[in-house]
């Protein structure tokens, strides 16, 4: 353009990239998508101006001063493509002119970090490297340096913030959103429709949305294993055209789900060439003593001091950015003690020693690195002061729009901040998350940390609902958990001062906290949406918020909370005529009272009663009403209401849209035909299942229904499907980190590898269901492994173990569950029969099929009629055995009618 321009001359450039079709000569002939897209956006394009496309501006992250135009439209048809109007070349990180550190020592570290991003880029496998070392040690330095020397390489990063102020997924939240070009106050309808454009499909977006915040176009909810699944999709296709590094810093201020989410991606990115980037303090080896261990494609490096002769370099070349400064030998020496080798506490004394005048007789060197920070901050001028400590309360990061609302008193904030950029306690942002607005960063978070201490508490909380204030006029709800926090924290000062903080302060704050907290709780994340929403019920407690905060126990399997606040929240709903929230509180008491109490009426009337005060539009609830009552259904062997029950879930989750939801309800019912032998009704619910999983995106749903078309192929005798289908389910449910129906699934595989004759791979396989059931604590998967391996051990000849493990089970199953009272008698009644207790063994076959003679549950009764049958007839009892024998016929010839 610019030598276009020369000639007075216009041109329009339109750049797309992609993969295209060349032929294979000389010749300039090409086709393919990035072909199409980039002549039309030349055509699109006005004078002088060159537009890129998706594909490019992936490509170009960082590298380039982009203005987002949007999405464009096409003659002829064509889709919209959003689109980026190229405005120059990006500078990177601003560095004061004047006073630039040098990188000294650390090269092992650097030919490590080189090394291994080289084997991520060789093996196309992702590679977890995570840089260890105090405040000021320099990872942060160490890492930019290796980023530096990448080309053609995709860098995204992203921060933890700290305790008190995190979103879970915060740090991905910025990644996410700089890859799809989202600001934080893009209207919400064109952030969604940014990330999907940079998404490899709509459930990935939609999923990506719920856990970077984007929650008012998206609604719902989504499980720890979804979001984790989304981000490894979304990786994947970033690292498509070039290999991307993804920079998680302050992780040890991170939560627990987005350490398994990195985790997750570290174990599951196979095909794409990753390098997961992490800082740290060493304290998160504290919380997380195994972080990254066990991994084969897992480095670890802890960032030591640097050696005297390094300090001593570093000093040197400080110096020499100031042409009067020299150091006299005494004073050198009192430095290089007193800074022990961290780089920012040499770089930060040399800066005083210059300030003051840097005649070579330093004064007196303070004995912390905080101290030396508070002591440049003290000599700045009074209104650089007070930019610096208002700057602080908004973070680490922070724009100049913020500052100049909460500093009306100060003139001319832009010189100041140019004046702090320039003495280097801030620098800037390459991009700003805000449109329109400057962002800065304090050149590290300890000036941060020392600025903020220098506040009064009455001044911090003044500015904190300022700051509040300014965040939602200008992000909205975007970014409504930070909000959240800086006026709790106003509360909380004024409370600590004055005794209480004004109503209408506490009332934003408590709004804003219980609106974060129930966001938390849509991705999972818990333990923050606890926190959150008990501290929104201290500030002013209503039942929706009560019973929010409840139901984030429940989500941590905290039974003791649950069950009182639970059982408070209903008397309260019920005194106050709110029947909606009475019928979700009961629910969540009817489920403590079944897995904690085995209490099955009681679990059945509370259902009921849930069931009876909610109205047909209140979707969500009934259908967590409907699958508590299902669970009893099964647990009793009331199949008729299982059918009813699932059959309305279906309903209720069409209704709402949910395809993940309807695909695993039809698997529930696919199981009551099952059970009642009609095997005709079963393969069109099935397929269409496993249609709608495939469609919901959803990891769980796909994971249950490979587990229901293995259930089927065995069923058929087709071995070599159901292994199949089964080891499809098993690597879906352990990407998932779901352990329970993992568990499940082993079972299953051992089931095959039995029939296949395989004993030895089915006895590995259960003793691992086993061991993995007992740690969860899950009584009712439990009973079945052990009896299963009961079984498998007793035609294997090992009657001890085969005796242990059947008692276990009885003694294991709980008096409700109908059918594992069933399969436990049977199993033990093998293991008599083996024995040569004859009498007891058949007592036991007699006493399953009389339990099962209580419930309509055919696909149970064949097991037991068989083996008594067989039993009797070895015994010389055919007349006996023959009875049995016509009610076993009757079952098969129903199974084979209804195929």
């Amino acid at each position: 353009l610019d030598a276009v321009r020369k000639l007075d001359l216009e041109a329009r450039i339109g750049i797309e990239a992609g993969e295209v079709v060349t032929e294979d000569a000389d010749s300039t002939f090409a086709t393919g998508e990035p072909v199409n897209v980039a002549a039309r956006l030349q055509q699109a394009a006005k004078p002088n101006q060159i537009l890129i496309g998706p594909g490019a501006q992936r490509l170009a992250l960082g590298r380039l001063e982009l203005e987002d135009v949007g999405p464009v439209d096409f003659r002829g048809g064509a889709e919209p493509v959003w689109t980026w109007a190229v405005t120059g070349i990006a500078t990177g990180h601003a560095r004061a002119a004047r006073f630039a550190a040098p990188f000294v020592g650390r090269e092992a570290e650097l030919e490590l970090l080189e090394n291994s991003f080289a084997r991520a880029v060789r093996d196309r496998r992702a590679h977890l490297f995570t840089i260890y070392g105090d405040p000021g040690i320099g990872k942060t330095r160490l890492a930019e340096e290796f980023l530096d020397m990448l080309d053609g390489v995709t860098v995204l990063r992203g921060r933890s913030l700290p305790y008190g102020e995190s979103i879970t997924y915060w740090s991905l939240a910025e990644m996410v959103k700089v890859a799809a070009g989202i600001a934080d106050d893009d209207p919400l309808d064109e952030a969604l429709e940014k990330l999907r454009q940079c998404c490899p499909a709509e459930a990935v977006a939609d999923l990506l949305a719920l856990a970077t915040g984007v929650l008012e176009a998206v609604q719902g909810e989504a499980s720890q294993q979804e979001i984790a699944w989304a981000a490894r999709a979304w990786a994947e296709k970033l690292a498509e055209p070039q290999p991307l590094v993804l920079l998680f810093e302050d992780i040890h201020w991170a939560e627990e789900p987005l350490l398994e989410l990195i985790e997750h991606l570290a174990a599951w990115v196979k095909d794409a060439p990753l390098l997961i980037l992490t800082l740290a303090r060493p304290e998160l080896l504290d919380v997380r003593p195994d972080w990254g261990g066990g991994r084969v494609r897992a480095t670890a490096i802890e960032v030591e001091p640097l050696a005297p002769s390094e300090s001593e370099q570093l000093v040197d070349a400080l110096l020499e950015t100031s042409a009067d400064a020299s150091l006299e030998a005494e004073a050198r020496r009192a430095l290089l003690e007193k800074t022990e080798g961290n780089p920012l506490f040499v770089e930060e004394t040399i800066r005083m020693f210059i300030e003051e005048g840097g005649d070579g007789a330093a004064r007196r060197i303070p004995d912390t690195l905080q101290a030396l920070i508070a002591a440049r901050i003290d000599r700045l001028e009074p209104e650089a002061k007070r930019i610096v400590q208002r700057a602080s309360v908004v973070g680490r990061v922070f724009w100049a729009g913020a500052v100049e609302h909460l500093s009306g008193d100060v003139d001319a904030v832009g010189a100041v901040l140019e004046e702090l950029e320039l003495r280097d306690f801030i620098a800037r942002e390459p991009r700003s998350t805000i449109s329109d607005e400057e962002a800065y960063r304090f050149k590290h978070v300890l000036i941060r940390e020392v600025a903020y201490g220098g506040l009064a508490k009455s001044a911090r909380a003044g500015l904190h609902e300022r700051f509040a204030d300014w965040l939602r006029e200008r992000a909205g709800e975007e970014l409504l958990e930070i909000r959240a926090y800086h006026l709790d924290q106003a509360v909380t000062l004024l409370a600590e001062l004055d005794g209480a903080a004004p109503a209408p302060l506490v009332r934003d704050a408590a709004a804003a906290l219980a609106k974060a907290g129930k966001r938390a709780l849509a991705r999972e994340a818990n333990r923050s949406a606890r926190r959150l929403l008990q501290r929104s019920v201290e500030l002013q407690p209503t039942l929706e918020r009560r019973y929010e905060a409840a139901r984030a126990a429940w989500r941590l399997s905290d039974i003791p909370t649950v069950s009182v606040e639970m059982e408070a929240v209903c008397e309260a709903a019920r005194e106050a005529g709110d029947a909606a929230l009475e019928a979700r509180a009961l629910t969540a008491v009817a489920e403590v009272v079944l897995y904690r109490d085995g209490d099955v009426e009681r679990g059945r009337q509370l259902g009921e009663r849930a069931l009876s005060l909610l109205h047909d539009e209140d979707d969500e609830a009934r259908y967590d009403a409907l699958e508590t009552l299902s669970m009893i259904g099964w647990w009793t062997g009331d199949l008729a209401a299982v059918e009813r029950y699932t059959q309305e879930m279906i309903d209720v989750a069409e209704r709402t849209g949910r395809k993940d939801l309807v695909s695993q309800a039809l698997i529930g019912l696919v199981g009551v035909h099952d059970s009642r032998l009609e095997q005709d009704r079963i393969e069109p619910l099935l397929n269409r299942a496993v249609e709608l999983a495939e469609e919901s995106g959803s990891i769980m749903a796909r994971a249950w229904a490979c587990r229901a078309q293995g259930d089927l192929a065995l069923r058929l005798h087709d071995l070599e499907g159901a292994q199949t289908a089964f080891e499809s389910a098993r690597e879906l449910f352990t990407e998932a980190g779901a352990a329970a129906p993992l568990a499940k699934t082993l079972q299953q595989l051992a089931s095959v590898a039995a029939r296949r004759a395989e004993t030895a791979r089915a006895e590995k396989l259960l003793r691992e269901s086993v061991r993995t059931l007992r740690q969860l604590e899950r009584r009712g998967a439990l009973v079945e492994s052990l009896r299963q391996l009961a079984e498998l051990l007793v035609a294997d000849g090992k009657l001890d173990e085969a005796e242990r493990f059947a008692i276990e089970a009885r003694e294991t199953v709980t008096p409700h569950d109908i059918s594992s009272l069933a399969t436990t008698s049977t199993a033990l009644a093998l293991v008599r029969e083996a024995q040569g207790r004859d009498e007891e063994a058949e007592r036991l076959f007699r006493e399953a099929l009389a339990i099962l003679g209580e419930i309509a549950w055919p696909s149970l009764e064949r097991k037991p009629l068989r083996a008594l049958a067989r039993f009797l007839r070895s015994r010389g009892r055919e007349d006996e055995a023959r009875a049995y024998e016509e009610r076993l016929e009757q079952l098969e010839l129903l199974a084979a009618g209804a195929a």
